[in-house]
């Protein structure tokens, strides 16, 4: 697997259209959670796509990483494949983010089922579980 990294601008049509389609397939079809995936947020200059590649050049895992008006690097819609799942991708690219970010304080929002992923990158639950999309969610802090 190839990592990538890039701020929006840089990404070809190509690769962004594999990426929202990961997004699309997983969040909105398999999770069946209708919504605005498409949030405005991923043009920001601040953002940067993260995503890695199989050795055809098919995007298998993403995730972005923003900067909240406050100065806290937010973690995203973080997503493997259905048929990469199991293989410790999210976890690369998660690496890469908590690497990136540095010492700056970092929020997520993650999915109930995937807290023992995020907590082994310093991440801790804040707060109680919420509903989002029918999935039970819970906000996680690292400062």
């Amino acid at each position: 697997m190839t990592l990538h990294s890039a701020p929006f601008a840089s990404l070809d049509v190509f690769t962004l259209y594999a990426i929202l389609r990961l997004r699309s397939d997983v969040f909105v079809v398999e999770q069946a959670c209708p919504y605005p995936e498409l949030d405005g947020r991923d043009t920001e200059p601040t953002t940067v796509h993260l995503w890695l590649t199989d050795p055809s050049g098919a995007v298998t895992a993403y995730l972005r990483l923003l900067t909240d008006p406050s100065g806290i690097a937010r973690i995203g819609r973080v997503v493997t494949a259905a048929t990469h799942r199991g293989q410790g991708l999210a976890a690369r690219l998660l690496a890469e983010a908590v690497a990136l970010i540095g010492p700056r304080p970092a929020v997520l929002d993650a999915q109930t089922t995937a807290v023992r992923v995020y907590e082994r990158f310093g991440f801790v639950a804040s707060g109680a579980p919420y509903l989002e999309g029918g999935i039970e969610h819970i906000t996680m802090r690292r400062s």
